[in-house]
């Protein structure tokens, strides 16, 4: 079985990593640090701001003059006209989680039309190790299909279903092999007609009644000692509950992990055809390949290289579980 680490026949790609230019607490316009103190009902006394993720807005750890300590996510449309919306998506999700999820308590938020700033209970966290350490692997896939049971049935009022949230990513092949691109990957490239409708497919076996992250990866994983914590949650819909261990697998393919032995047996995959996990992959590969060609989105100036690296580790990882020459 060709090994995971063979990204395509035209040799690798350097490390990648999820990061971006961030604003800094010191940064933000005045209404917006005061519309946030308004929800701590406290003067913000220090700020350590946070790095990681593609977001160009702030991310900081805050302590407030009567000893309160809080974390802080802000974005407004100078950074990037569409960020201010996806914080919004976040708060709704955010706030409708049952207690006992393990995702940190949303306390409040300010909108002022143009900036969003979301408040939430700090965690005493960091992030896994990169790349991915297997015992901090097997302690985060075991907390996701706890976190997927535990959503199960979807808690949220009215979330987006899984065809109307993966329609454009599962068809993105279908838009490569109209145009293909000259630099395709020669095995995608053989393959694409394959590969579109494979991905295609995938629309028929996503639906569920799970709420989904979507995009788990090590950045959006906190770990406080054994317990884990699961933040940012803007892209969350209603699908299968076996979505979100895949996706967290994927993180871990492009890691450098063997992924086989984290969805052999896996109690969320009793009974889903391994197909159908192919199928939603090569969706995803396609999703990574035909996004990483397009423009950078302002302030986010990394996030195509970082589609581009994901596509050729997800890529592989298809060409494995199809076995097409």
């Amino acid at each position: 079985m060709r090994p995971i680490a063979a990204v395509g026949e035209h040799g690798g790609m350097p490390p990648v990593t999820a990061s971006g230019v961030r604003a800094t607490w010191e940064s933000l316009p005045a209404a917006v640090r005061a519309g946030v103190e308004d929800v701590l009902s406290s003067p913000i006394v220090a700020a350590v701001n946070q790095s990681g993720g593609f977001s160009p807005g702030l991310a900081a750890r805050v302590r407030c003059a009567d000893g309160g300590r809080a974390f802080v996510k802000a974005v407004g449309t100078p950074l990037n006209p569409e960020s201010p919306g996806i914080h919004r998506r976040e708060a709704v999700v955010a706030a409708a989680l049952p207690a006992g999820v393990p995702v940190p308590r949303l306390r409040g938020c300010y909108d002022d039309g143009d900036w969003v700033a979301l408040v939430f209970d700090e965690v005493d966290g960091r992030m896994p190790h990169d790349p991915w350490r297997p015992d901090e692997l097997r302690l985060v896939a075991a907390a996701v299909t706890e976190l997927s049971r535990s959503l199960t049935p979807c808690p949220v009022p009215s979330p987006r279903p899984a065809l109307d949230a993966l329609r454009e990513q599962m068809l993105c092949y279908r838009t490569l092999a109209a145009d293909p691109p000259a630099d395709l990957d020669p095995w995608e490239r053989r393959h694409l007609d394959r590969l579109a409708d494979l991905a295609a497919s995938a629309l028929d076996v996503v639906d569920g009644d799970t709420l989904v992250h979507f995009d788990l990866r090590a950045d959006n994983v906190l770990l406080d000692g054994s317990r884990v914590w699961f933040v940012d949650w803007p892209w969350a819909f209603r699908g299968a509950a076996w979505i979100d261990s895949v996706m967290l697998v994927k993180n871990a393919v492009f890691h450098g992990r063997d992924p086989e032995p984290y969805l052999d047996g896996h109690p969320l995959l009793a009974g889903v055809d391994p197909w159908y996990v192919t199928a939603f992959l090569a969706g995803m590969a396609g999703f990574f390949r035909e996004y990483g060609r397009r423009p950078a989105p302002p302030g986010l100036p990394t996030l195509r290289a970082f589609q581009l690296a994901q596509h050729a580790t997800t890529l592989a990882w298809v060409r494995r579980r199809t076995g097409w020459a």
